[in-house]
């Protein structure tokens, strides 16, 4: 009698685990998926940093763009047909470091053109 209860025991285990078996796969692999969707190279938190990096990269552009178009127009300003006297000037004297001897120089702190 003990035998019996004990068969039918692991026969009522082995059913419920069979029909328990299929919806614990299908959570797992749900989870796997969910949790890569999220925390994977290509997921929610890369794609966030990636923006951010983006939105750096624009600011910086615009930035070099605006330093790029200072330094165009001071350059086209020692074109011959457009030559500004006072800009040559202004830039041969930084170059070679002269001054004129009635000239009184104040430095401040050196400065981007």
């Amino acid at each position: 009698m003990r035998r019996a209860k004990t068969g039918s025991l692991i026969a009522e285990v082995v059913r419920r685990g069979r029909s328990v078996l299929g919806p614990a796969i299908g959570l797992f692999i749900l989870s796997y998926f969910a949790y890569h969707v999220v925390h994977g190279d290509r997921g929610l938190l890369a794609w966030h940093v990636l923006d951010q990096k983006a939105t750096e990269a624009r600011a910086e552009l615009a930035e070099v763009r605006a330093r790029r178009e200072v330094l165009e127009h001071r350059v086209r300003l020692l074109h011959r047909e457009t030559l500004d006297p006072d800009l040559l000037d202004e830039s041969v004297r930084r170059a070679l470091g002269y001054g004129r001897p009635d000239e009184i120089i104040i430095k401040t702190s050196q400065r981007q053109p």
